[in-house]
C-alpha cells in the first residue's frame, strides 16, 4: 500500500506529536474527524504505522550524551554483531548503510564516559572491525 499525500500529511503530525487528538488533527488538515480516523486506523491496519513511542524533552535530551557511532563488520559476522549491539540498550537505533561504515548505531548515555565505556563495549565485540564515533552537539530539528 502506498501512502497518498493527504496520508502523508497525516503521518508527518503524527511524527511531530501523535498524542494530538483526533479533532486537532482533523483541524490541521482540513479533513472531518471521522475522516482522520478511519485514516489512522487504515494506516494502523496496513501496518504502515507500526506503533508510538515517546520523544523525551529538549532539557531532558541536552543532559544526554548522544553520539552516531560508525561501525565496520567483518565478513559474515554481521548477524551476530546485529545481535550483540540490540542487546546493549544504550544504543537507540542501528541502521545499515553503504559506504566506508557497515552499520551507523545511536549511541545514547548520561555522561562522555559512559560514551567512552559504550564505544569500547561496541569495539570489543565479535566481528567488529573498527569504530569510528561523532558525538551529536545539538539536533536542530527531529520529526
Amino acid at each position: 500500500m502506498k501512502p497518498t499525500p493527504a496520508d502523508e500529511a497525516l503521518l508527518s503530525i503524527l511524527r511531530e506529536n501523535a498524542r494530538l487528538s483526533t479533532a486537532d488533527i482533523a483541524r490541521r488538515l482540513g479533513l472531518s474527524r471521522t475522516t482522520v480516523q478511519s485514516r489512522i486506523d487504515r494506516l494502523e491496519r496496513e501496518g504502515v504505522i507500526g506503533g508510538y513511542t515517546v520523544r523525551v524533552g529538549d532539557d531532558y535530551a541536552r543532559g544526554r550524551v548522544r553520539a552516531h557511532i560508525l561501525v565496520t563488520v567483518l565478513p559474515k559476522q554481521m548477524p551476530a554483531v546485529v545481535a550483540a549491539l540490540h542487546a546493549m540498550p544504550e544504543v537507540r537505533s542501528l541502521h545499515s548503510v553503504a559506504g566506508e561504515h557497515d552499520l551507523v548505531a545511536m549511541g545514547v548515555v548520561p555522561t562522555v564516559g559512559d560514551m567512552d565505556e559504550l564505544t569500547d563495549r561496541i569495539g570489543a565485540v565479535e566481528g567488529v572491525e573498527r569504530t569510528t564515533s561523532s558525538v551529536i552537539l545539538s539536533t536542530k530539528f527531529e520529526r
